[in-house]
């Protein structure tokens, strides 16, 4: 779709015509199947290392296409079931419904409204309609181009900005890319959080990838998503989610959090857990379907619905961290939990407190973290499909072998294992040699618990053994290789000086490398070039404190260009 003569012949048109800007300011930038116009002064944002947010963003479009036609078409033959059972039982002599909305489901000329907001009876009737799609921060227009170009059975596309220089870039973008792209996308000079306000509920997925955090944005986003729609959200202030601020991340996000190895995967759960809070407000909750750190920052792709009674969940999907201050021993402590009794369930608040003052490993004091969101951040059946998709059009993702990459190792995640361990955090901690990921997996599994890898970090394991058990099997470790005296109050000490109510069990086990592991399949690849990272916003002055970002070749070319500008502009007249 959009690589087609029609595209190409418009394409040409755009470049013979007599266009009010000069092609020879622009430098043309092609990714995917879209091209931009990219002006020498750079007055736009354009940020290329987000070519692996925008590919993941195009592979899980598809298969959200793909999963809301298969569950439509579920809900259509479930309906058409029951109205031919209705049939049946009228045909068989048993009473029909009485009353005006007998023979329509209808009540004096209007629809019937369904439960929890859905739509009424008429809407699974007809056909499914192309979903309509807001980049509600689009600057450059690249991603609402891609979506349009690429992503079959797609309807509009909605690019917001309150830059007129990103709106007027995006409209030239839009002509530039040809009939397909101006059939399908528009671009409109708005602030995109009284935009989404206005159109509450009107699109069936919403892009949110602002430059820092989109806290301001998601009150108004939950509003704006169809029933069954979908968020994705990036948020690029990983200072701030991983514990560089604390008290700013709980101002934006209404959660603290804590600087463990784990804290990317955190920055993630807090990230959820503010969607679910501003969601919660007007009855809708949130499923993640894919929740991923990338690079420099995170992003979530996550299902809205509308429901009272499934709302209520919320508090069991919640915890605070206890992180201990001395070794690598974390807990979490659930923010709600319910009883049941025959037929009826009963909310009730956690219980509490699930640890001690102190450490039961090291004795040391605890930080508390949170709330985060604990529940899944993935549905593996998703992840399943968007990674076939992903393979099966190899040559359409510019960075295929990155976010294969990550889907491959987020698909073997454990789904219900909140935050995760460093092998070389534990060893640390006892001051010992680390025994390789497979020795320690193999200990994990034969002392009958589960085990995983993690997509954040090469190092990172995730497991349901608890603490007790992992400093049991690192004590049996540490036995077979001893290590240096150490203090008596340091931690790895006092960890140390009990004996291990486990015994290790260190033999290979079966599952102890992951199938990807065993098949040498790539899952963590290094930055594609130096100085890989977050580019600064458009017209930012461009210092030499930027050469870390930028590279100090870029950085002095560009200084040396304004020194010789300055020095051919003539002098101004001084006014007396």
């Amino acid at each position: 779709m959009g690589g087609g003569e029609e595209t190409k012949t418009g394409e040409e048109e755009n470049r013979k015509s007599s266009t009010p800007f000069d092609l020879n300011d622009y430098t043309i930038i092609k990714e995917g199947e879209a091209e931009i116009l990219m002006h020498t002064k750079n007055e736009v944002f354009y940020n290329k290392t987000q070519v692996n947010n925008r590919d993941m963003s195009v592979a899980v479009l598809r298969t959200f296409i793909s999963k809301r036609k298969e569950e439509h078409e579920a809900q259509l033959s479930k309906r058409t079931k029951k109205a031919m059972k209705v049939s049946e039982d009228h045909d068989s002599g048993l009473e029909a419904p009485s009353g005006p909305t007998a023979s329509n489901g209808k009540s004096n000329g209007e629809s019937e409204k369904m439960p929890h907001g859905e739509e009424p009876e008429a809407k699974f009737r007809g056909e499914l309609k192309p979903p309509r799609v807001l980049e509600a921060l689009s600057a450059t227009g690249l991603r609402a181009l891609r979506y349009a170009r690429e992503v079959e059975g797609i309807g509009q596309v909605v690019a917001l900005d309150n830059d007129k220089a990103s709106v007027e870039a995006c409209r030239r973008n839009i002509k530039f890319n040809g009939s397909v792209a101006s059939a399908k996308v528009e671009s409109n000079f708005a602030d995109a959080r009284v935009y989404m306000l206005t159109h509450p509920k009107e699109f069936d997925m919403v892009d949110l990838d602002p430059y820092g955090s989109p806290s301001v944005f998601l009150d108004s986003a939950v509003q704006s998503i169809a029933d069954g729609g979908m968020l994705m959200c990036t948020a690029t202030d990983m200072a701030v989610l991983c514990g560089g601020n604390g008290e700013v991340c709980y101002s934006k996000y209404g959660s603290y959090p804590l600087r463990g190895k784990y804290c990317h995967e955190m920055a993630l759960r807090i990230l959820l857990a503010c969607i679910e809070s501003h969601a919660n407000r007007y009855k809708r909750y949130i499923v993640p379907v894919l929740s991923v750190q990338m690079d420099f920052y995170v992003r979530v792709f996550v299902r809205i619905y509308t429901s009272a009674g499934a709302m209520k969940n919320t508090p069991l999907k919640l915890s605070y961290v206890y992180q201990c201050i001395g070794c690598d021993s974390f807990h979490l402590q659930p923010v709600g939990r319910t009883v049941s009794k025959n037929t009826s369930v009963r909310y009730l608040p956690g219980f509490g407190p699930v640890v001690s003052q102190e450490c039961s490993d090291c004795g040391k004091k605890y930080n508390m973290g949170g709330p985060i969101w604990s529940a899944p951040i993935h549905d593996q059946d998703w992840v399943g499909s968007i990674l076939a998709d992903v393979k099966s059009m190899k040559d359409r993702y510019p960075a295929f072998d990155r976010i294969s990459a990550v889907l491959t190792t987020v698909s073997e995640e454990l789904p219900d294992v909140p935050l995760f361990l460093s092998l070389h955090n534990l060893g640390g901690t006892l001051k010992c040699t680390s025994p390789s990921a497979m020795v320690f997996r193999s200990a994990v599994i034969n002392a009958g618990y589960r085990i995983s890898g993690t997509h954040v970090n090469p190092l990172g394991l995730k497991t349901d053994a608890p603490m007790d058990v992992i400093w049991d099997i690192m004590r049996c470790w540490v036995k077979n290789h001893p290590v240096k005296a150490q203090p008596l109050e340091h931690s790895g000490s006092v960890i140390l000086a009990k004996e291990p109510v486990l015994q290790a069990n260190f033999a290979r086990a079966v599952a102890s490398l992951s199938k990807a592991q065993a098949k040498k399949v790539a899952r963590f690849l290094p930055n594609p070039e130096r100085h890989w990272g977050p580019k600064l916003r458009a017209g930012r002055t461009i210092t030499s404190k930027h050469a870390s970002l930028l590279g100090p070749e870029i950085v002095d070319g560009i200084l040396n260009n304004n020194n010789q500008e300055q020095q051919d502009e003539p002098e101004p007249k001084q006014i007396e």
